[in-house]
């Protein structure tokens, strides 16, 4: 018989991820719980994961293509907007679900005792299903246009990373939301201004425009934000679109990581005395 041991005097800076695997039904069932309970109610379901994507890019495509004019580097608008979307959409859902982890749960927390990173990474990996479902609606328009004769667009070896470019991206979602979930837990006014933050977030990462366009003097915008070398570089992968940016994608992967350990450092910390506090 499995016995789980709570010790109170347990250091924040250490985590049981013997005890996490021992979880795992826990997470399968949170998992499945959340795809229910989001769509169980809705007339179309999970269609809504393919009308959103799809819905945002062809306002991105009339407003930022067709109106501004903005530059797509000789690609269709459509594919270059989309194909910046299918990663900032995963890692967007990550952020805004993970980092109200403590104020969606506090009648579960203070009844029953299981490891609480449970709850962000099945989060997380309701979020991977949804990107599955974008990257196939993507591939689908992607195969559209490549049968249709569009010579501006082609796949190149970069198509090997785009699995690491979805980790980078969990990995950056899941740090930015444990951070935003344990200051909230402090700070109740940074919730409202989650959505604030994403939107500036978002167009601080080049999806609506071209990395190649971005001023020399501002590049270190780009530096420092773990989401620009996925998107950069998942347009390279599918499009052939720019040049392979290697510091950039250094920096990416390097940052996302330090900030889901220092996230789940931060998270790991505040949880002990959340229930106290709440």
């Amino acid at each position: 018989m499995n016995r789980t041991h709570i010790r109170s005097n347990q250091p924040w800076w250490t985590a049981d991820w013997k005890e996490f695997a021992q979880y795992r039904d826990l997470l399968w069932f949170l998992i499945r719980r959340d795809f229910t309970i989001l769509y169980k109610q809705t007339i179309l379901g999970p269609v809504w994961y393919v009308l959103q994507p799809v819905a945002t890019t062809l306002v991105f495509t009339v407003i930022f293509g067709n109106i501004a004019g903005m530059s797509t580097d000789g690609t269709p608008a459509f594919l270059f907007y989309m194909s910046g979307m299918v990663l900032w959409t995963f890692f967007q859902s990550c952020l805004i679900d993970v980092s109200s982890t403590f104020i969606s749960n506090t009648h579960l927390f203070g009844k029953v005792y299981f490891p609480r990173l449970i709850i962000p990474a099945s989060l997380v990996a309701k979020n991977a299903g949804q990107l599955i479902l974008n990257l196939l609606l993507f591939l689908g328009f992607y195969t559209y246009y490549i049968l249709h004769g569009t010579t501006t667009i082609h796949p190149t070896v970069w198509l090997a990373w785009v699995p690491v470019l979805i980790l980078q991206s969990a990995l950056a979602g899941l740090g930015a939301g444990l951070w935003l979930a344990a200051l909230t837990a402090k700070y109740r006014d940074l919730r409202f201004a989650l959505t604030f933050l994403a939107q500036l977030w978002m167009f601080a990462t080049p999806i609506v425009y071209s990395a190649s366009k971005v001023p020399e003097h501002l590049r270190w915008i780009l530096l420092a934000n773990p989401m620009a070398g996925s998107v950069v570089f998942n347009r390279l992968a599918f499009l052939g679109v720019g040049k392979p940016d290697l510091p950039l994608l250094f920096i990416s992967l390097t940052t996302s990581i330090l900030l889901a350990i220092s996230g789940v450092l931060l998270f790991n910390k505040v949880q002990r005395t959340f229930i106290d506090t709440v």
